[in-house]
């Protein structure tokens, strides 16, 4: 097995070019070479390879042949690779011996598998000399194609042959201030079987996170990170096609990402870890108004606006509020245009990698650390939940961001308990969830009333009675839900208990 180092980036058509012609300050640039490859990925039909986290190729290059796993990348962008010569275009099985495929594809599966997509690009190579650091620059433009179903490639990828990971991510950062690119953490494969399932640009959901108790908590943190990091990344094609659950998922990413570094805060000491809450926290604040106005427009707008009479306060409220929606969504689509983003995305990718031992608790077994940051998560929030009725607004946003970063933490560290703590985690993570929504409800309704009162304030004349008049019947549902809501939340928070389970 080998360990591809590698980082893969997406420009446009046109931009593929200027590579030809890059020059790099203190770097040596070898000659071209250039091959056409034509690779096709096997699966089953139900994509068993796939949902355990593999790659099954074989591919072509003039009369040669090779056959190649991969594992899809875990605690950062490093990936196992197992390689080796065939004589004809079809997966050799016996070659997967000491592989990840030999555990799972039995003879049952074996005859199941079948090419799912194929891959064909012109890729030209070169060789960089950087530092004491050797890298291969890779240009593919081309095409993936699954039945009718075709995209366009137009990348290129830096693979660490040798030598230091910081020279890598210097020489990615100096192909994006120059072209634009931008960093992709999706592989081909990944794209190849979103054709093959029609094409469509879904939402990404969270990935699940695979901890072992053999971890130390550094090791755990950087695996938490990176799924979070894909996360987030991921839905930056719905962002940009306007897609309000990929702008929902981009911000559950980000928001998983920031809970994580709070959670192992003490195991992440230094400057450069300020440096990304702030960027972080940034690209959340340029999507939270697309978010925000898209549910309070089809939550409480619309139902509000179809039971109600009369019905032109609240038209007017929601052709005011639908033309706010298309701005905050451009301005979320204008935010990933940005050079900002760009450096975010390598920023993050590079922090990870590149994560010392830090301070000593990050050798800590991942067990041991998790089984005490339950606890004090939960004994927190169980005494500030104590007094729910007494807390100011901004007491009870504070306490239902602790919530959810408890819940979060179940999420993490799911893997780590044994199988016959299932059902008291879910039942201790639908609690959590119950106070989140009520809390989160709470907090909403506020916002609300704000904005649907500045909707009336800067009405038109015309509209201006009929839009306070749909603000106060607004504001009236909410302020008697608060009721039913708090005292939900309450109920739940003093259901709430320590988990008895450990992780192992």
């Amino acid at each position: 097995m080998s360990i591809e180092s590698e980082l893969k980036f997406r420009l446009a058509r046109g931009d593929v070019g200027a590579l030809s012609h890059l020059r790099v300050v203190g770097a040596q640039i070898g000659p071209v070479s250039r091959r056409r490859l034509v690779s096709t990925y096997f699966d089953t039909p139900k994509r068993k390879l796939h949902r355990h986290g593999l790659a099954l190729r074989v591919r072509q290059s003039g009369e040669q042949f090779q056959q190649t796993i991969k594992t899809a990348p875990g605690g950062g962008f490093a990936r196992g690779e197992w390689e080796t010569e065939l004589h004809g275009a079809k997966p050799d099985f016996r070659k997967a011996k000491g592989t990840p495929l030999a555990n799972l594809a039995n003879r049952k599966t074996r005859r199941k598998i079948r090419p799912v997509f194929q891959t064909t690009v012109e890729r030209q190579t070169r060789p960089l000399s950087l530092g004491a650091s050797a890298i291969e620059l890779a240009v593919d433009r081309g095409k993936i194609s699954s039945g009718r179903h075709a995209e366009a490639i137009s990348e290129f990828e830096l693979e660490l042959k040798k030598g230091q990971v910081p020279d890598l991510f210097r020489l990615a950062r100096t192909i994006e201030r120059r072209l634009g690119a931008e960093l992709d953490l999706s592989s081909k494969a990944e794209h190849g079987y979103r054709l093959a399932n029609g094409g469509e640009q879904p939402a990404i959901h969270a990935e699940p996170v695979e901890l072992s108790g053999k971890m130390t908590a550094r090791d755990a943190f950087k695996v938490i990170g990176y799924a979070s990091l894909r996360h987030f990344s991921a839905n930056a094609a719905g962002v940009r096609a306007l897609d309000a659950e990929a702008v929902h998922q981009m911000r559950v990413g980000l928001r998983r990402l920031r809970a994580a570094i709070s959670l192992f805060g003490e195991l992440l000491p230094g400057p450069r870890t300020a440096d990304i809450k702030h960027e972080l926290k940034w690209l959340t604040g340029e999507l939270a108004p697309a978010r925000e106005i898209d549910v309070f427009l089809a939550e409480r707008i619309k139902p509000l606006g179809r039971s109600s009479t009369p019905k032109r306060g609240f038209r007017a409220l929601e052709k005011h509020f639908a033309a706010q929606r298309k701005t905050a969504f451009h301005k979320a689509r204008a935010a990933l245009a940005t050079a900002r983003y760009r450096r975010l995305l390598i920023d993050v990718l590079e922090w990870l990698a590149l994560r010392g031992a830090g301070a000593p608790a990050a050798e800590t077994p991942i067990g041991d650390f998790a089984a005490a940051l339950m606890q004090r998560r939960t004994r927190k929030v169980r005494k500030q939940g104590r007094h729910l009725n007494e807390l100011s607004p901004r007491q009870r946003h504070k306490l239902r961001i602790k919530v959810k970063k408890l819940r979060y933490a179940v999420d993490f560290f799911e893997a780590l308990y044994p199988a016959k703590a299932d059902e008291e985690l879910a039942r201790f993570s639908g609690r959590l969830k119950k106070i989140q929504d009520a809390l989160g409800a709470l907090n909403d309704f506020l916002a609300h009333r704000t904005m649907a009162a500045d909707a009336a304030l800067t009405a038109p004349r015309k509209d201006r009675r009929a839009r306070a008049f749909a603000s106060g019947l607004l504001a009236g549902h909410e302020e008697e839900a608060s009721k039913t809501l708090l005292k939900s939340a309450s109920r739940e928070l003093r259901r709430l208990r320590q988990l008895e389970a450990r992780p192992s």
